[in-house]
């Protein structure tokens, strides 16, 4: 069976930014409310959710986060060829 995951990201251009609001997410801020406001990825129309996607469907550095890292947590800022991502797992099966 392959394996799938749902994650929530905010996509933004600058490395700088990324940090910043890594730093409001650790302070309590509503990752849904800054996506919409800050990220470049249409996914922000649903504060950043990319629903249920499969191992492989998404770039490299996208996937080993997800696939790879501690679940409900704010990883990033990690660098594609889109910008800067911050990605939050939601679950994985």
């Amino acid at each position: 069976m392959m394996a799938s995951a749902s994650a929530v990201h905010i996509l933004v251009k600058e490395r700088k930014l990324a940090d910043e609001l890594k730093e409001r997410l650790a302070k309590g801020e509503d990752f849904a409310k800054l996506a919409k406001k800050y990220s470049t990825c249409p996914s922000k129309k649903q504060g950043g959710s990319l629903g249920e996607f499969f191992k492989g469907d998404m770039v490299k550095a996208f996937d080993d986060v997800v696939f790879k890292r501690p679940i409900l947590k704010v990883h990033g800022p990690i660098k594609t060829q889109f910008g800067f991502h911050l990605i939050k797992t939601l679950y994985r099966s």
